[in-house]
Protein backbone atom coordinates (compact mmCIF):
# COMPACT_ATOMS: atom_id res chain seq x y z
CA UNK A 1 0.00 0.00 0.00
CA UNK A 2 1.33 3.39 -1.14
CA UNK A 3 1.87 6.23 1.78
CA UNK A 4 -0.73 9.10 1.86
CA UNK A 5 -1.13 10.29 -2.19
CA UNK A 6 -1.74 13.93 -2.91
CA UNK A 7 -5.16 15.61 -2.40
CA UNK A 8 -7.07 17.05 -4.93
CA UNK A 9 -10.70 17.93 -5.53
CA UNK A 10 -13.01 15.16 -6.68
CA UNK A 11 -14.11 17.50 -9.51
CA UNK A 12 -12.48 20.79 -10.83
CA UNK A 13 -15.52 22.85 -10.09
CA UNK A 14 -15.58 27.00 -10.64
CA UNK A 15 -14.52 28.22 -7.07
CA UNK A 16 -17.43 29.77 -4.94
CA UNK A 17 -20.05 27.17 -6.99
CA UNK A 18 -23.21 27.01 -4.76
CA UNK A 19 -25.91 25.32 -6.17
CA UNK A 20 -29.40 28.17 -6.35
CA UNK A 21 -32.74 29.00 -7.83
CA UNK A 22 -32.50 31.04 -10.72
CA UNK A 23 -34.79 34.33 -8.69
CA UNK A 24 -38.12 34.02 -10.62
CA UNK A 25 -38.61 37.96 -10.35
CA UNK A 26 -36.04 40.75 -11.25
CA UNK A 27 -35.95 44.09 -10.48
CA UNK A 28 -39.43 46.09 -10.32
CA UNK A 29 -38.76 46.02 -6.57
CA UNK A 30 -40.21 42.74 -6.15
CA UNK A 31 -38.50 40.12 -3.40
CA UNK A 32 -36.47 37.44 -4.84
CA UNK A 33 -36.56 33.57 -4.47
CA UNK A 34 -35.76 33.14 -0.64
CA UNK A 35 -32.57 30.61 -0.91
CA UNK A 36 -33.49 27.37 0.34
CA UNK A 37 -31.31 25.51 3.29
CA UNK A 38 -29.06 22.99 1.74
CA UNK A 39 -31.10 19.74 2.52
CA UNK A 40 -29.94 16.50 4.64
CA UNK A 41 -27.20 14.78 2.91
CA UNK A 42 -28.48 11.67 5.20
CA UNK A 43 -26.19 8.55 5.15
CA UNK A 44 -23.65 10.37 2.69
CA UNK A 45 -22.61 13.16 5.49
CA UNK A 46 -19.61 11.31 5.60
CA UNK A 47 -18.25 11.29 2.25
CA UNK A 48 -15.94 14.30 2.91
CA UNK A 49 -12.10 14.26 1.69
CA UNK A 50 -10.27 11.66 0.23
CA UNK A 51 -9.86 8.10 0.83
CA UNK A 52 -7.77 5.64 -0.23
CA UNK A 53 -7.23 1.61 0.21
CA UNK A 54 -6.82 -1.75 -1.17
CA UNK A 55 -8.92 -4.31 -2.88
CA UNK A 56 -10.01 -6.96 -5.24
CA UNK A 57 -11.85 -6.78 -9.46
CA UNK A 58 -13.00 -9.76 -10.91
CA UNK A 59 -14.23 -9.30 -14.49
CA UNK A 60 -14.79 -12.35 -17.25
CA UNK A 61 -13.77 -9.92 -20.44
CA UNK A 62 -15.23 -10.95 -23.86
CA UNK A 63 -12.64 -12.57 -26.31
CA UNK A 64 -13.38 -13.13 -30.11
CA UNK A 65 -10.41 -15.38 -30.03
CA UNK A 66 -9.76 -15.23 -34.30
CA UNK A 67 -9.34 -11.56 -34.21
CA UNK A 68 -8.70 -10.00 -30.59
CA UNK A 69 -6.63 -13.16 -28.68
CA UNK A 70 -5.24 -11.74 -25.65
CA UNK A 71 -1.67 -13.15 -25.59
CA UNK A 72 -0.92 -15.36 -22.60
CA UNK A 73 2.27 -17.27 -21.84
CA UNK A 74 0.90 -20.70 -21.30
CA UNK A 75 -0.98 -23.02 -23.59
CA UNK A 76 -4.25 -22.83 -22.71
CA UNK A 77 -7.58 -25.32 -22.84
CA UNK A 78 -11.01 -24.85 -22.64
CA UNK A 79 -14.01 -22.02 -24.12
CA UNK A 80 -11.97 -19.69 -25.64
CA UNK A 81 -14.97 -16.64 -25.72
CA UNK A 82 -13.78 -15.31 -22.54
CA UNK A 83 -11.03 -13.93 -20.40
CA UNK A 84 -10.96 -13.84 -16.39
CA UNK A 85 -9.02 -11.57 -15.47
CA UNK A 86 -8.34 -10.88 -11.81
CA UNK A 87 -6.70 -7.65 -10.11
CA UNK A 88 -5.06 -6.91 -6.85
CA UNK A 89 -5.93 -3.22 -6.52
CA UNK A 90 -5.56 0.24 -5.05
CA UNK A 91 -8.05 2.97 -5.34
CA UNK A 92 -8.82 6.26 -4.11
CA UNK A 93 -11.62 7.76 -3.70
CA UNK A 94 -12.76 11.44 -3.39
CA UNK A 95 -15.28 13.55 -2.68
CA UNK A 96 -16.11 17.24 -3.41
CA UNK A 97 -18.15 19.79 -0.72
CA UNK A 98 -21.79 19.46 -0.91
CA UNK A 99 -23.62 20.78 -3.88
CA UNK A 100 -26.38 22.64 -1.29
CA UNK A 101 -29.93 22.80 -2.44
CA UNK A 102 -30.55 21.28 -5.97
CA UNK A 103 -34.46 22.28 -6.95
CA UNK A 104 -36.41 19.30 -8.88
CA UNK A 105 -39.84 21.05 -10.16
CA UNK A 106 -42.81 18.97 -9.68
CA UNK A 107 -46.12 18.40 -11.88
CA UNK A 108 -47.93 16.07 -9.45
CA UNK A 109 -46.72 16.98 -6.40
CA UNK A 110 -44.70 20.46 -5.10
CA UNK A 111 -40.80 20.78 -5.79
CA UNK A 112 -38.27 19.08 -4.06
CA UNK A 113 -34.63 20.16 -3.19
CA UNK A 114 -32.20 17.33 -3.68
CA UNK A 115 -28.42 17.55 -2.22
CA UNK A 116 -24.97 15.63 -3.80
CA UNK A 117 -22.02 14.99 -3.09
CA UNK A 118 -19.71 14.62 -6.17
CA UNK A 119 -16.79 12.09 -6.50
CA UNK A 120 -14.27 10.61 -8.45
CA UNK A 121 -12.77 6.98 -8.52
CA UNK A 122 -9.50 5.92 -9.51
CA UNK A 123 -8.38 1.99 -9.37
CA UNK A 124 -5.03 0.74 -10.61
CA UNK A 125 -4.48 -2.97 -10.86
CA UNK A 126 -1.02 -3.42 -8.63
CA UNK A 127 -0.97 -7.45 -8.91
CA UNK A 128 2.86 -6.63 -9.57
CA UNK A 129 3.61 -3.79 -7.51
CA UNK A 130 6.32 -2.44 -9.45
CA UNK A 131 4.10 -1.76 -12.63
CA UNK A 132 0.66 -0.04 -11.75
CA UNK A 133 -1.73 0.19 -14.21
CA UNK A 134 -4.93 2.14 -14.61
CA UNK A 135 -8.22 0.18 -14.60
CA UNK A 136 -10.94 2.40 -13.67
CA UNK A 137 -11.68 5.75 -13.78
CA UNK A 138 -15.33 7.36 -12.43
CA UNK A 139 -16.58 10.48 -12.16
CA UNK A 140 -20.07 10.68 -10.38
CA UNK A 141 -22.41 12.35 -8.26
CA UNK A 142 -24.36 11.10 -5.19
CA UNK A 143 -27.61 12.37 -4.06
CA UNK A 144 -29.52 12.70 -1.00
CA UNK A 145 -33.47 12.31 -2.29
CA UNK A 146 -35.78 13.46 0.49
CA UNK A 147 -39.41 11.83 0.82
CA UNK A 148 -42.08 12.36 -1.93
CA UNK A 149 -45.34 11.94 -2.28
CA UNK A 150 -45.44 11.09 -6.22
CA UNK A 151 -44.14 9.04 -6.11
CA UNK A 152 -44.58 7.14 -2.64
CA UNK A 153 -41.20 7.10 -1.31
CA UNK A 154 -39.21 7.92 1.63
CA UNK A 155 -36.31 9.23 1.77
CA UNK A 156 -33.58 7.33 -1.23
CA UNK A 157 -29.93 7.54 -1.98
CA UNK A 158 -28.57 7.68 -5.50
CA UNK A 159 -25.58 7.11 -7.32
CA UNK A 160 -24.92 8.64 -10.71
CA UNK A 161 -21.54 6.94 -12.86
CA UNK A 162 -20.34 7.72 -16.03
CA UNK A 163 -17.56 4.81 -16.82
CA UNK A 164 -15.24 5.34 -19.86
CA UNK A 165 -16.00 1.78 -21.10
CA UNK A 166 -19.43 3.86 -22.58
CA UNK A 167 -21.64 2.91 -19.46
CA UNK A 168 -23.68 4.83 -17.42
CA UNK A 169 -25.45 4.14 -14.77
CA UNK A 170 -28.13 5.38 -12.34
CA UNK A 171 -29.01 2.95 -9.09
CA UNK A 172 -30.96 4.08 -6.28
CA UNK A 173 -31.63 2.79 -2.88
CA UNK A 174 -31.93 3.24 0.84
CA UNK A 175 -29.39 3.13 3.96
CA UNK A 176 -29.93 2.00 7.82
CA UNK A 177 -27.25 1.94 10.76
CA UNK A 178 -26.45 -1.05 12.71
CA UNK A 179 -24.77 -1.27 15.99
CA UNK A 180 -21.39 -3.54 15.98
CA UNK A 181 -19.70 -4.33 12.70
CA UNK A 182 -21.33 -5.39 8.76
CA UNK A 183 -22.93 -8.38 7.72
CA UNK A 184 -21.28 -9.44 4.27
CA UNK A 185 -23.16 -12.37 2.69
CA UNK A 186 -21.18 -14.21 -0.44
CA UNK A 187 -20.80 -13.18 -3.82
CA UNK A 188 -20.94 -15.46 -6.79
CA UNK A 189 -18.58 -14.47 -9.77
CA UNK A 190 -19.86 -17.71 -11.72
CA UNK A 191 -21.62 -16.83 -14.84
CA UNK A 192 -25.29 -18.39 -15.49
CA UNK A 193 -27.47 -17.96 -18.78
CA UNK A 194 -29.40 -15.19 -19.30
CA UNK A 195 -32.60 -14.93 -16.97
CA UNK A 196 -31.51 -18.20 -15.14
CA UNK A 197 -29.39 -17.29 -12.19
CA UNK A 198 -30.11 -20.53 -10.75
CA UNK A 199 -27.98 -22.47 -12.92
CA UNK A 200 -24.65 -21.44 -12.83
CA UNK A 201 -21.76 -22.36 -15.42
CA UNK A 202 -18.39 -23.00 -14.02
CA UNK A 203 -14.93 -22.37 -15.92
CA UNK A 204 -12.10 -23.81 -16.15
CA UNK A 205 -9.96 -19.93 -15.23
CA UNK A 206 -11.93 -20.30 -11.89
CA UNK A 207 -9.62 -23.29 -10.61
CA UNK A 208 -7.30 -21.77 -8.94
CA UNK A 209 -4.58 -23.96 -9.23
CA UNK A 210 -5.09 -24.71 -13.26
CA UNK A 211 -2.47 -22.53 -15.10
CA UNK A 212 -3.56 -23.20 -18.35
CA UNK A 213 -6.84 -21.21 -18.75
CA UNK A 214 -7.97 -18.48 -20.03
CA UNK A 215 -6.92 -15.74 -17.64
CA UNK A 216 -4.73 -13.10 -16.56
CA UNK A 217 -2.62 -14.30 -14.67
CA UNK A 218 -2.15 -17.68 -15.57
CA UNK A 219 -0.02 -19.07 -12.61
CA UNK A 220 -1.81 -17.76 -9.05
CA UNK A 221 1.22 -19.70 -7.63
CA UNK A 222 3.19 -16.94 -5.71
CA UNK A 223 -0.52 -15.06 -4.74
CA UNK A 224 -2.03 -18.48 -3.13
CA UNK A 225 1.20 -18.20 -1.02
CA UNK A 226 0.22 -14.96 -0.48
CA UNK A 227 -2.90 -15.21 0.85
CA UNK A 228 -4.30 -12.71 -1.78
CA UNK A 229 -5.93 -14.92 -4.23
CA UNK A 230 -7.20 -18.40 -2.82
CA UNK A 231 -10.10 -20.63 -4.19
CA UNK A 232 -12.13 -19.65 -1.24
CA UNK A 233 -11.56 -15.98 -2.39
CA UNK A 234 -12.22 -16.62 -6.27
CA UNK A 235 -15.32 -18.97 -4.69
CA UNK A 236 -16.04 -15.05 -2.80
CA UNK A 237 -14.67 -12.20 -3.00
CA UNK A 238 -16.34 -10.78 -0.63
CA UNK A 239 -14.26 -12.74 1.87
CA UNK A 240 -11.73 -10.05 1.96
CA UNK A 241 -13.94 -7.41 3.06
CA UNK A 242 -15.54 -9.61 5.74
CA UNK A 243 -12.12 -11.06 7.19
CA UNK A 244 -10.69 -6.99 6.95
CA UNK A 245 -14.27 -6.13 9.17
CA UNK A 246 -14.25 -9.29 11.53
CA UNK A 247 -10.76 -8.06 12.61
CA UNK A 248 -11.34 -4.83 13.57
CA UNK A 249 -13.68 -3.20 16.46
CA UNK A 250 -16.15 -1.75 14.34
CA UNK A 251 -18.78 0.22 16.71
CA UNK A 252 -21.86 1.09 14.17
CA UNK A 253 -22.30 0.87 10.37
CA UNK A 254 -24.13 3.25 8.16
CA UNK A 255 -25.64 0.18 5.31
CA UNK A 256 -26.25 1.76 1.72
CA UNK A 257 -27.76 -0.65 -0.78
CA UNK A 258 -27.91 0.63 -4.35
CA UNK A 259 -29.50 -1.07 -7.16
CA UNK A 260 -30.06 0.03 -11.00
CA UNK A 261 -33.41 -1.97 -10.99
CA UNK A 262 -33.76 -2.47 -7.33
CA UNK A 263 -37.53 -4.42 -7.94
CA UNK A 264 -36.18 -6.78 -11.06
CA UNK A 265 -36.92 -10.46 -9.81
CA UNK A 266 -33.57 -11.68 -10.87
CA UNK A 267 -30.86 -9.00 -8.95
CA UNK A 268 -32.89 -7.52 -6.63
CA UNK A 269 -35.87 -7.29 -4.82
CA UNK A 270 -38.88 -7.97 -5.74
CA UNK A 271 -40.53 -6.71 -3.07
CA UNK A 272 -38.57 -3.09 -3.09
CA UNK A 273 -41.17 -0.45 -4.00
CA UNK A 274 -38.12 1.68 -5.62
CA UNK A 275 -38.62 1.34 -9.22
CA UNK A 276 -36.35 4.16 -11.47
CA UNK A 277 -32.32 3.78 -12.63
CA UNK A 278 -30.70 2.07 -15.17
CA UNK A 279 -27.51 1.51 -17.53
CA UNK A 280 -27.02 3.08 -20.49
CA UNK A 281 -24.23 1.53 -22.99
CA UNK A 282 -23.00 2.65 -26.58
CA UNK A 283 -23.35 1.11 -29.66
CA UNK A 284 -20.33 -1.03 -29.76
CA UNK A 285 -21.23 -2.66 -25.77
CA UNK A 286 -24.97 -3.25 -27.25
CA UNK A 287 -23.61 -4.65 -30.60
CA UNK A 288 -26.95 -4.27 -32.60
CA UNK A 289 -30.38 -2.11 -31.97
CA UNK A 290 -31.93 -4.75 -29.78
CA UNK A 291 -28.47 -5.64 -28.03
CA UNK A 292 -29.60 -9.59 -29.36
CA UNK A 293 -25.68 -10.05 -29.86
CA UNK A 294 -23.66 -7.44 -27.41
CA UNK A 295 -20.54 -7.21 -27.28
CA UNK A 296 -20.26 -6.58 -23.60
CA UNK A 297 -24.30 -5.16 -22.14
CA UNK A 298 -23.84 -3.68 -19.10
CA UNK A 299 -27.48 -4.74 -17.95
CA UNK A 300 -27.17 -3.79 -14.42
CA UNK A 301 -25.29 -2.88 -11.25
CA UNK A 302 -26.23 -3.73 -7.40
CA UNK A 303 -24.07 -2.29 -4.61
CA UNK A 304 -23.28 -2.31 -0.82
CA UNK A 305 -21.75 0.32 0.75
CA UNK A 306 -21.02 -0.01 4.66
CA UNK A 307 -19.60 3.18 6.12
CA UNK A 308 -18.59 1.99 9.33
CA UNK A 309 -16.66 3.98 12.88
CA UNK A 310 -13.69 1.78 13.88
CA UNK A 311 -12.34 1.85 17.21
CA UNK A 312 -8.72 1.16 18.06
CA UNK A 313 -5.76 2.44 20.09
CA UNK A 314 -2.65 3.82 19.07
CA UNK A 315 0.48 4.64 20.95
CA UNK A 316 1.34 8.66 20.93
CA UNK A 317 5.31 8.38 21.36
CA UNK A 318 6.98 11.68 23.20
CA UNK A 319 6.18 15.14 22.21
CA UNK A 320 5.54 18.35 23.21
CA UNK A 321 2.49 20.84 22.06
CA UNK A 322 4.50 22.61 19.51
CA UNK A 323 5.78 19.37 17.94
CA UNK A 324 2.51 17.35 16.83
CA UNK A 325 3.01 13.89 15.69
CA UNK A 326 1.94 11.39 13.12
CA UNK A 327 1.09 8.29 14.42
CA UNK A 328 0.30 4.82 12.26
CA UNK A 329 -3.08 3.09 13.00
CA UNK A 330 -3.35 -0.81 14.00
CA UNK A 331 -2.33 -2.70 11.18
CA UNK A 332 -3.28 -6.40 12.31
CA UNK A 333 -6.33 -6.10 10.16
CA UNK A 334 -3.71 -5.91 7.19
CA UNK A 335 -3.62 -2.42 4.42
CA UNK A 336 -4.79 0.11 4.38
CA UNK A 337 -3.99 1.30 7.56
CA UNK A 338 -5.32 5.01 9.44
CA UNK A 339 -3.02 7.35 10.20
CA UNK A 340 -3.69 10.14 13.08
CA UNK A 341 -1.46 13.42 13.55
CA UNK A 342 -1.92 14.04 17.29
CA UNK A 343 -1.40 17.08 18.62
CA UNK A 344 -1.06 16.92 22.62
CA UNK A 345 -2.26 20.36 24.70
CA UNK A 346 0.96 19.22 27.65
CA UNK A 347 4.14 17.68 27.21
CA UNK A 348 4.02 13.61 26.92
CA UNK A 349 7.01 12.50 28.25
CA UNK A 350 6.40 8.66 27.46
CA UNK A 351 5.01 6.36 25.12
CA UNK A 352 1.10 6.71 25.53
CA UNK A 353 -1.64 4.49 24.58
CA UNK A 354 -5.21 6.39 23.72
CA UNK A 355 -8.29 5.19 22.22
CA UNK A 356 -8.77 6.69 19.02
CA UNK A 357 -12.02 5.95 16.28
CA UNK A 358 -12.06 7.17 12.38
CA UNK A 359 -14.42 6.50 9.64
CA UNK A 360 -14.40 3.10 6.94
CA UNK A 361 -15.69 2.87 3.87
CA UNK A 362 -15.98 -0.79 2.65
CA UNK A 363 -18.04 -1.83 -0.61
CA UNK A 364 -19.11 -4.58 -2.76
CA UNK A 365 -20.21 -3.89 -6.27
CA UNK A 366 -21.66 -6.10 -9.13
CA UNK A 367 -21.99 -5.27 -12.54
CA UNK A 368 -23.70 -8.15 -15.09
CA UNK A 369 -22.65 -8.28 -18.24
CA UNK A 370 -24.52 -10.31 -21.07
CA UNK A 371 -22.56 -11.64 -23.93
CA UNK A 372 -22.39 -15.26 -25.75
CA UNK A 373 -25.85 -16.19 -24.33
CA UNK A 374 -25.12 -15.50 -20.41
CA UNK A 375 -24.74 -13.17 -17.75
CA UNK A 376 -20.58 -12.56 -16.21
CA UNK A 377 -20.99 -11.10 -13.18
CA UNK A 378 -18.07 -8.81 -12.94
CA UNK A 379 -17.28 -8.39 -8.60
CA UNK A 380 -15.27 -5.54 -7.18
CA UNK A 381 -14.81 -4.85 -3.56
CA UNK A 382 -12.53 -2.54 -1.37
CA UNK A 383 -11.20 -1.08 1.75
CA UNK A 384 -10.82 2.74 2.34
CA UNK A 385 -9.81 4.71 4.87
CA UNK A 386 -9.05 8.36 5.24
CA UNK A 387 -5.95 9.39 2.78
CA UNK A 388 -5.01 12.26 5.24
CA UNK A 389 -3.62 11.82 8.66
CA UNK A 390 -7.01 11.95 11.33
CA UNK A 391 -6.37 15.17 13.60
CA UNK A 392 -6.22 14.31 17.27
CA UNK A 393 -5.65 16.69 19.88
CA UNK A 394 -5.37 15.77 23.37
Amino acid sequence: MTDTIPTEPALERTRGFRWGQVPSVRGLGLTADAAEPAPDLGAIASFTGTFKGTGFNTIFRPQDFAVTPTPLPNPTHGPDDNILELNLTEETLSFSPALGSIPNRGMVQGDVFLNGIPYRQIINDVSDPTQPVGIHFEPGVWLSVPPTTAPAEGATLVRMASIPHGTTIEAQGTSFLVTGGPVIKPVDITPFPIGNPGRRIRFPSQDVNDTGTFRVPQDLTSFIAAGTITKDILDNPNLIIKNRADAQNITSTTVIVINTNPNDPLFGDPNDPLFGGGTDNIAFLLGDKTATAPNANAIQMTAIFWIETVSEQITVPACSPDQPVIVQGNASAGNPVASFAVSPATEITADTQIDVTYTQIQYTQTVFLNFNGLTWPHVSVATLVPNDPIPITL
